[in-house]
């Protein structure tokens, strides 16, 4: 097995085909973000996207975007944004992904929602999640029936505050689309504000980000392209969500909502109204992604196992890894609050590294993180 790392640009529209049938096994697509499109949305603003072909004899068997080496280091096309990572390869190949940090030069490879060939007993696994899928290939009303059969007072609620929201506001629908933008400019701001309170990242802050989101806004309805869905509360805004469409296949990825209304649920009541308009989509698959968030049970189909962590060589990037790991273990004996200290530094350099370039970003984030 050989493997060359090229660029965008070497991509040819033979091997695009190949590479999407391969991200669809059976006809049915993973997930957008395992395109080739996704791949090429982020080059077009990135020039650090790469791509890893796997070759068998000559034949090529596999390939993995990611994003060239950066202190040795190497990270999944759009990593920690994408939410579905890992090699897009031909039926019933397996390809040793540590083959990428010899070809790369670079010893570390890290990962947060890797997807195929399981990992569990794998070392380089560090934690596992499961991203929620909900089928609708059925038809809606099919789906919700069997859910409220399933968790009745579930949907009894989340009924009665559509009730609540219609009497105290006015006419309760769900829209699909956004052609001036309005609707995704408040998103943003619900997002950021919400990232201000929380001390989260503010991936709406970094200019490649709002790259890719446009560039994705602008192929809205198109075959691969952003979906924007928007619940109204008579004339008000309640809530807005921004997600990622391709092969019958919605991705949900940026919700919102106004914190004003949060006693309606309007996350949930945006989510259920856009279940039920997506079939004029040609949807028949939604995900959404992954987290033990506790209302996904209500509405999960199946699960697609994710995985986290990193797959390591010899090197500094490598040994800089293995020492954080150490520091999170030895601070497992400390009390609670201690302990989650280098969890979340670890976590939020990596954010930093994956998204800025510069080292000044990269120490603002964390002084952000230390402060709360």
């Amino acid at each position: 097995m050989d493997v060359k790392i090229v660029s965008i640009g070497d991509i040819d529209d033979r091997m695009v085909s190949q590479w999407n049938a391969w991200a669809a096994p059976g006809g049915q697509l993973t997930s957008p973000y395992l395109r080739f499109e996704f791949t090429r949305c982020i080059a077009r603003v990135r020039d650090d996207v790469r791509i890893a072909v796997f070759e068998d004899q000559g034949e090529i068997t596999g390939f993995f975007p990611h994003h060239a080496a950066r202190e040795g280091v190497v990270r999944p096309i759009g990593a920690p944004m994408s939410d579905y990572q890992g090699i897009i390869a031909a039926p019933g190949r397996r390809h040793a992904p540590k083959a990428v940090l010899a070809a790369s030069r670079s010893s570390a490879l890290v990962f947060d929602n890797w997807v195929g060939p399981g990992l569990d007993d794998d070392p380089a696994m560090r934690s596992r999640d499961a991203s929620t899928i909900v089928e609708l290939a059925d038809g809606a009303d099919a789906y919700f029936a069997a859910q409220q059969a399933e968790f009745p007072s579930h949907f009894r609620k989340t009924a009665r505050l559509q009730r609540n929201a219609g009497r105290d506001h006015g006419p309760v629908r769900v829209e699909l689309g956004d052609p001036d933008g309005r609707l995704f400019e408040a998103l943003r701001n619900w997002k950021q504000a919400q990232y201000r309170d929380t001390g989260k990242l503010d991936v709406f802050g970094i200019d490649w980000v709002q790259a890719v989101l446009a560039d994705l806004r602008a192929h809205e309805g198109s075959e691969f392209g952003g979906l924007t869905a928007a619940l109204w509360f008579g004339d008000r805004l309640a809530a807005v969500e921004f997600g990622l469409a391709a092969g019958g296949v919605y991705h949900s990825w940026f919700p919102a909502y106004d914190p004003e209304l949060a006693k309606y649920s309007p996350g949930l009541l945006l989510m259920q109204g856009l279940f039920r308009q997506l079939g004029e989509r040609g949807i028949t698959r939604v995900d959404l992604g992954g987290g033990d968030a506790q209302y996904k049970k209500y509405y999960r189909s199946h699960e697609v196992p994710l995985y986290q962590g990193r797959f390591l060589s010899t090197g500094l990037a490598a040994l800089g890894i293995r020492s954080w790991e150490l520091a999170e273990s030895a601070a497992r004996i400390m009390p609670e609050r201690i302990a989650e200290i280098p969890v979340r530094l670890r976590r939020r350099w990596a954010q930093a590294s994956a998204f800025e370039s510069g080292l000044p970003p990269r120490l603002a984030s964390m002084a952000r993180a230390l402060s709360l």
